[in-house]
């Protein structure tokens, strides 16, 4: 017997965008008798891929083209790319939200969704009301639901207001109680997209803890849509990357999400920004050198320093400047501010600091954001990512040990 929960073969969904039709009477009859037929839709063949940065040419923008994929049954996925990828649309077409134009899709059981703040919820009816309405719709019997009612009321932590109609719940009670029913109502596969950002940092915990006892602990399939790649790569063992509709690479997450970060990662050496006009203070120029040249493969047998170049304007109201190193699958290793040991002296005018960088870190990809703050640490400027290096070698007595950075300690006897 086949443990496969989902296969998608030639899965493609397009879009038509401004109005409904094709303008012509003529065209419209063209579409409609092509689909009797069981032809494909000649309109359809004019379609673009789904970048929205760049102008197009048709009304016809296929968000998802050609998909291809399996997920074997307790299988933990993650789903991972950039807005506009298709990562929505793929899940709604999984869950029979919306159906697709060419492919197929085979599954296994049934499909828990929770694709948005409400999804399956009925406003005017209560807590108690949906959950059981939602059990219903997954074609549970009541007496199987209300085994599961106090457990899910009780994760939700919404006993208070399990009577009162869920239009006046608040979104986070409302995705809390959304989440609950979707992971204790019993479903062979859990699709969730990122609506969990709603709910508070304890409950995001709680939730990721759920989704991992759902797929290691009770067999059951979990889809995961996530931009923190630190929630990807602690639930999903393995990922599927989506770019423009199409996917572009599978396998474990930890390469999936480096192919992920590294092509979306700014590749030159140097970020150099000219536009500037902030008040106080204004971020000129950051890049990393070895003390002879500028690079972004850093070795650790060799001193490394983050020169950080700042524009000035007011000397008083410049409280702190400071930069976070982050790595590939969104960890923040460390932030650093001005002021760690012994506060500097800021000059007006451009100032030029240079920080030298630890030693201790594993090889692979990183990424830096830089700040700076006023009064009260009111933020004056902050930008992402704003170059990215590789650590290229490293201690290889410690390489192979566990552990975010590497830190050799002595021992004392």
């Amino acid at each position: 017997m086949s443990n496969i929960a989902i296969k998608v073969e030639n899965l493609s969904k397009a879009y038509q965008l401004g109005e409904i039709g094709t303008g012509t009477i003529s065209r419209d009859l063209e579409r409609w008798y092509a689909r009797i037929r069981g032809k494909e839709d000649p309109f359809l063949l004019i379609g673009e891929t789904n970048d929205r940065t760049a102008k197009s040419s048709s009304d016809i923008v296929w968000s998802l083209k050609d998909i291809n994929f399996e997920i074997e049954q307790g299988d933990a996925i993650g789903i991972i790319g950039r807005n506009g990828a298709g990562k929505s649309t793929l899940l709604k077409v999984l869950s029979r939200v919306t159906s697709p134009t060419s492919g197929r899709i085979k599954g296994k059981g049934r499909i828990a969704s929770l694709l948005e703040v409400g999804t399956g919820f009925h406003p005017e009816l209560t807590g108690r009301e949906n959950i059981y309405l939602n059990g219903a719709i997954l074609g549970m019997r009541k007496k199987e639901i209300t085994r599961k009612f106090d457990e899910i009321v009780d994760f939700a932590g919404v006993e208070r207001y399990i009577d009162t109609p869920v239009k006046r719940y608040s979104s986070g009670m409302y995705v809390r109680l959304a989440f609950a029913v979707a992971a204790h109502l019993e479903s062979e596969i859990l699709i969730v997209d990122e609506v969990l950002a709603v709910g508070d940092a304890e409950f995001q915990k709680k939730c990721l803890g759920k989704m991992g006892d759902v797929s290691k602990g009770e067999g059951r399939t979990v889809l995961f849509v996530s931009h923190n790649m630190g929630s990807i790569m602690d639930l999903c063992r393995d990922s599927i990357l989506l770019h423009h509709g199409s996917v572009e690479a599978t396998g474990k997450s930890g390469e999936v999400i480096n192919k992920y970060i590294t092509g979306n990662a700014l590749k030159s050496k140097i970020w150099d920004r000219e536009d500037t006009s902030n008040e106080i203070a204004s971020f000129r120029k950051i890049y990393i050198s070895n003390g002879e040249s500028i690079i972004n493969n850093l070795e650790v047998s060799q001193e490394n320093y983050l020169n950080i170049l700042v524009d000035i304007q007011d000397i008083h109201q410049l409280k702190t400047l400071a930069f976070e190193i982050k790595s590939f699958n969104d960890y923040s290793l460390f932030c650093s501010h001005d002021y760690d040991i012994g506060k500097i002296t800021y000059k007006q005018g451009l100032n030029h600091f240079r920080i030298k960088l630890p030693e201790n870190l594993r090889p692979g990809s990183y990424y830096i954001n830089i700040g700076s703050n006023g009064a009260g640490f009111s933020t004056v400027e902050y930008f992402k990512n704003v170059i990215d290096f590789e650590v290229i070698n490293s201690n290889e007595v410690i390489d192979n040990r566990p552990g975010i950075m590497m830190f050799p300690l002595k021992w004392i006897s």
